[in-house]
């Protein structure tokens, strides 16, 4: 029992020695470079952030009640 016990274990550490010796393959990483060019050109509204949009609509908005207020109160001079 102790001779297959010792045969077990020196044939599982010489199989773990071989395995872990094995040179890895080593693979070049090739990085290329491209340059995309548009053919349409990009609006200035896919530029801004969902924040600009938002905060332009509300301007507009409100400048347009500032407005109608202004109309609705008259000239003083």
């Amino acid at each position: 029992m102790k001779r297959a016990i010792l045969f077990t274990a020196l044939a599982l550490l010489s199989a773990g020695s071989i395995l872990s010796c094995r040179d890895a393959n080593d693979r070049e990483t090739v990085v290329r470079e491209v340059e995309v060019e548009r053919t349409e050109p990009v609006e200035t509204e896919e530029r801004k952030g969902i924040l600009e949009r938002t905060g332009e609509k509300v301007d507009q908005k409100v400048n347009k009640e500032i407005d109608e207020e202004i109309d609705r109160i008259g000239d003083d001079n």
